[in-house]
C-alpha cells in the first residue's frame, strides 16, 4: 500500500507463481477488503491507485538460472527469497542482493526459510561469521533475526496436531528439534556417508593418485588426492582444487603445481578436456564408469579420513543425500569431489594391479 515500492518475491524454484504462491496473496486481499485496488495477473500483483507492485519470479529455468535478468529489473527495493534455503550458491543471492539500491527508499532483503544444516552458507554468513545463536531474534548488525515456531501460534493448532508434535518430540527428539523447532542440523537427514572423520593425510607413506570431476557453469572443478589402505580399511583423501571458472590452461597449471605427475581419474564425460589437459602435461587418464551405487557402496567399506583443510569435501559428506534410501537414488548435489574421489576409488579396486601410478 506504501507508494514508490516494487518488491521482487523469488524461490529458487517457482514454475507456475498463479498455481502456487498468487492465491496466498489473493487470500490475503481479500481478507483484507482490498480487491478492487489490485489487478492481479500470473506473475504480478499490482496497487492501481499507486502503482506499487510484486512481481513474482523464479531464479532457476529450464535453461538454467536467470539471475541477469534478475539483476537488471529496474525499481526493485524489496527482494523476498522464500524457501532459502534451496538457494545454495551464494554468488547468485550476492548478485541480486547488490541489485537492491534505491535511492529514499529503504531497501529490505528478506529471507524466509527452515534451517537445514551448518554448511549452508546462510548459516555461516548470518549466524556463525556473526558470532548469532540459532533462535536468536533480534537486531545485529543491521540484520532482523525472527525465529518463529509452532509454540507462538499453539491457541490456533488443533489438539490433534500437538498430539503428534509431542509423539514427534518423544520418538525422536533430534527431528522434534531440527522439523518441529527449527534448529540447524551438524548433518543432513539420510546422509549417504558417515563412515569419516578429519585426520592426517597418508600418514603410513601409501602410493597417491587423484580423483577429477569437472565443473558445468556454476559447478566446480575438483581435484582431490586419495590413498586407499586396503590392510587398516581407510582412504585418505585431501583436496587440492574446488573451484569453477578455470579455462584448460589454468587449470592444468594448477594441477602441475599442486600434485605435479600423479595420476589423475577424472570424469570420461569429458573426453575433450581430458585431451586438452593430457597435451598440457597432465597424467591423466578417463575412468570406466560403473553405476553411482557401485562406487559409493565401495566408499562406504573403508573409513574416508579428511584433512582438516579439505572443507568442501567435509561440507558434501555432511550434506550428500539419498533421495530414496532403499532404491539407492541420490540427490545430484554436494557431490562434485565425492564423484571425483568415486572415479579413483572405482579405477585402483577394479586394477588392484594397475602397477605405479606416474609417468614412467
Amino acid at each position: 500500500m506504501a507508494e514508490g515500492i516494487r518488491v521482487l518475491f523469488t524461490r529458487y524454484t517457482m514454475v507456475s507463481a498463479h498455481l502456487s504462491i498468487i492465491p496466498e496473496f489473493l487470500e490475503k486481499i481479500g481478507l483484507l477488503g482490498f480487491e478492487n485496488i489490485f489487478s492481479v495477473n500470473k506473475a504480478e500483483v499490482v496497487n492501481l491507485g499507486n502503482q506499487s507492485d510484486i512481481l513474482f519470479r523464479g531464479i532457476k529455468t529450464s535453461a538454467g538460472n536467470q539471475t541477469a535478468s534478475l539483476k537488471s529489473l529496474q525499481g526493485i527495493s524489496c527482494w523476498v527469497l522464500d524457501e532459502a534455503e534451496e538457494l545454495i550458491d551464494e554468488d547468485i543471492f550476492d548478485t541480486i542482493d547488490l541489485s537492491i539500491r534505491e535511492k529514499n527508499i529503504q531497501n529490505r532483503i528478506i529471507l524466509i526459510l527452515n534451517p537445514v544444516t551448518k554448511e549452508h552458507w546462510i548459516y555461516k554468513r548470518f549466524f556463525e561469521d556473526k558470532g548469532v545463536e540459532a533462535g536468536f531474534n533480534g537486531f545485529k548488525d543491521n540484520v532482523c533475526y525472527i525465529h518463529s515456531t509452532y509454540l507462538d501460534n499453539k491457541e490456533n493448532l488443533s489438539q490433534s496436531f500437538l498430539e503428534r508434535i509431542k509423539t514427534i518430540k518423544h520418538r525422536s527428539f533430534k527431528k522434534y528439534q531440527h522439523k518441529i523447532l527449527g534448529g540447524w542440523l551438524d548433518r543432513a537427514d539420510g546422509v549417504v556417508f558417515n563412515n569419516w572423520s578429519i585426520g592426517e593425510f597418508n600418514p603410513d607413506g601409501l602410493q597417491t593418485s587423484c580423483g577429477m570431476d569437472f565443473g558445468f557453469s556454476v559447478d566446480p572443478d575438483s581435484l582431490t588426492e586419495v590413498a586407499i589402505d586396503k590392510r587398516k580399511q581407510k582412504i585418505y583423501l585431501k583436496e587440492h582444487i574446488y573451484k569453477n571458472g578455470l579455462k584448460s590452461q589454468e587449470l592444468a597449471q594448477i594441477i602441475l603445481d599442486k600434485v605435479g605427475q600423479k595420476l589423475i581419474i577424472a570424469d570420461s564425460a569429458e573426453p575433450r578436456l581430458i585431451a586438452d589437459l593430457k597435451h598440457l602435461g597432465v597424467n591423466i587418464k578417463p575412468v570406466k564408469k560403473g553405476t553411482i551405487e557401485s562406487g559409493i557402496t565401495r566408499m562406504q567399506d573403508f573409513e574416508l579420513v579428511i584433512t582438516p583443510e579439505s572443507t568442501n569435501i567435509a561440507k558434501e559428506l555432511n550434506n550428500y543425500i539419498y533421495s530414496d534410501r532403499s532404491s539407492k537414488l541420490y540427490v545430484d548435489s554436494y557431490n562434485h569431489a565425492i564423484d571425483g574421489i568415486r572415479y579413483n576409488v572405482i579405477y585402483h579396486l577394479d586394477n588392484p594391479n594397475a602397477g605405479k601410478y606416474f609417468v614412467q
